[in-house]
C-alpha cells in the first residue's frame, strides 16, 4: 500500500478522532496497531499465541446515529464533508489552507459547542514522562524502540485527547441519520 498524499493524511486526521470516539471497533483497531513490535522485539515472541475465542455474547450491529449526527453538525458548520471529497490536488497551496481555515473555524466552533475535550497529559510535547507498571494503555501508546516492562521513560509526542462530555441535540423521531447532508435545491 502506497503511502497516502499529504492532503488525505489531513483529512485521516481530522476524521480519525471522530472516528475512535463513536466506532467502538476501530478504536480497538487503532488502540492494536504496533501491539505486535513489542513482541517481536521481546525474547517471547516465539512463544505460542492462545488462539481467539469466540465472544460469549451475540454482538448487535453499533448504532451509528451519534457518530453521523456530530457528522452532520460538522457538514453543516464548516462543510467538513464537502472539504474531504473535494479532489484538492489541482488546487494550489494557498488555495487549499484558505479553504481549511473555513473549515477549521466552522468546525472548532461546533465541536466546542458540543463535544468537551481535555488533554489526557497535561505536559508539554518534547517533555520527558514516565509510565509507571501497569499505566493504562488505553490512555497512553507507546511507540518507537519498546523493549522490556515499565517502568518506560521517553519524550510526550502528542497529549492526546478524551471527550469529557458530549451533548448532541435529541434526533427527532423519523429523522434518519444517514442523512449527513441533504440535497440543497434553490428556487
Amino acid at each position: 500500500m502506497e503511502t497516502p498524499s499529504f492532503f488525505a493524511r489531513i483529512g485521516l486526521a481530522l476524521v480519525a478522532p471522530f472516528r475512535l470516539l463513536f466506532d467502538g471497533d476501530f478504536a480497538r483497531a487503532v488502540a492494536g496497531i504496533g501491539s505486535d513490535a513489542p513482541r517481536a522485539l521481546d525474547s517471547k515472541a516465539d512463544e505460542p499465541r492462545p488462539a481467539p475465542t469466540a465472544p460469549s455474547v451475540t454482538e448487535s450491529e453499533p448504532d451509528h446515529a451519534s457518530a453521523l449526527q456530530l457528522l452532520a453538525i460538522l457538514q453543516r458548520e464548516g462543510r467538513f464533508v464537502d472539504f474531504l471529497r473535494e479532489d484538492v490536488a489541482g488546487f494550489s497551496d494557498a488555495e487549499v489552507g484558505a479553504a481549511a481555515r473555513v473549515v477549521h473555524q466552522g468546525c472548532a466552533r461546533a465541536l466546542d459547542q458540543h463535544v468537551q475535550m481535555a488533554a489526557i497529559r497535561t505536559e508539554g510535547e518534547g517533555d520527558s514522562v514516565e509510565l509507571p507498571q501497569g499505566f493504562d494503555a488505553a490512555r497512553v501508546r507507546v511507540t518507537g524502540h519498546v523493549v522490556g516492562d515499565p517502568p518506560f521513560r521517553g519524550k510526550l509526542a502528542h497529549h492526546g485527547w478524551e471527550a469529557t462530555r458530549v451533548s448532541l441535540p435529541i434526533l427527532a423521531t423519523g429523522h434518519d441519520p444517514a442523512i449527513v447532508a441533504p440535497a440543497e435545491v434553490e428556487l
